[in-house]
């Protein structure tokens, strides 16, 4: 019987390619790419549901119940779920790759870690890497997509671990907000900020620095302007700049159109792009510190360097 959480594919390589469902992908989307999740946890007005990619609750559903007033509270995964995860894919012999969400957001690289280190003892005959990724949402998601990619080539499990290690601080996350409320919540904004910011129509863009933490950049007037500069950024920073050649992705809480004009910014300057700019929910762990109205961007650039 598959643990609680735990979303085990059929996999046909030498080892598991494995994250959190933090990765924002679609349950099709790790099912296509054959790569295997374990879900965080949120509380909504009391109850427990796992972050299982809008099964339990629809992402339209989650977002309008916060806009109601729910009150939504998050939990990561524990040493022991990490544990009752790993354990059957080293029984059938597989080495194992896991991707974490950031060190930045969240401990929870450190739960996977003490479950990594519990096992080894158990399955000394066994490989377990774990991965802080520094990424979150459809940046993670793109990173383990593209870990995907590595693997399907042929890449070995220890060299899929050096090129993650090497790479990660290219990923890069740009997002911003056209509703102040949860920021204010959860404190990234000041009430007093967010008063005077909400008459204004004040949308700020952040990002994810290199130390994996989400940092303010700009305070821009609008939701017009804001999305602008969001294409500016990968403009600026794309890998090749207007001759980008990889996936990219954006990630939305319950606001279609606002990530659809961003999509169609990209896809217009970015001819060379790989497939059409892939649009994904922002799911529940994450959705319930930015909120609803929420649009994230997400390319491979230059590295991260604060």
């Amino acid at each position: 019987m598959v643990p609680r959480g735990r979303y085990q594919l059929q996999d046909m390589s030498e080892y598991v390619l494995s994250c959190c469902s933090t990765a924002d992908l679609s349950k099709e989307h790790f099912e296509e790419r054959n790569i295997s999740y374990i879900c965080f946890h949120y509380l909504m007005d009391g109850k427990l549901y796992d972050d299982d990619l809008g099964v339990s609750m629809s992402f339209k559903d989650f977002y309008q119940a916060m806009r109601d007033g729910a009150d939504t509270k998050t939990s990561q995964i524990n040493e022991a779920e990490f544990t009752a995860y790993f354990e059957p894919f080293l029984k059938e012999g597989k080495d194992i790759i896991h991707f974490c969400l950031s060190s930045g957001i969240t401990g929870v690289v450190n739960s996977a870690n003490i479950a990594k280190n519990e096992l080894e003892e158990k399955y000394p005959e066994r490989k377990i890497y774990i991965v802080d990724t520094l990424a979150a949402s459809g940046g993670f998601g793109l990173f383990v997509d593209k870990a995907a990619d590595m693997r399907d080539s042929g890449m070995s499990i220890d060299e899929l671990y050096q090129w993650a290690e090497e790479n990660k601080l290219k990923m890069h996350h740009w997002f911003f907000t056209s509703d102040l409320t949860f920021f204010i919540k959860g404190g990234r904004v000041s009430k007093t900020a967010g008063f005077v910011g909400g008459i204004l129509g004040i949308c700020p863009l952040l990002n994810v620095s290199n130390e994996g933490k989400l940092i303010p950049r700009f305070k821009i007037r609008g939701k017009k302007k804001v999305t602008q500069q969001t294409f500016e950024q990968m403009k600026a920073f794309a890998k090749d700049r207007e001759n980008y050649s990889e996936k990219c992705y954006i990630t939305n809480a319950d606001c279609y159109e606002d990530a659809k004009a961003l999509a169609d910014l990209i896809e217009a300057y970015f001819p060379k792009m790989k497939g059409k700019v892939l649009i994904n929910s922002i799911g529940t762990t994450i959705g319930s510190h930015t909120g609803p109205g929420t649009v994230a961007l997400f390319f491979w650039g230059d590295e991260r360097i604060d």
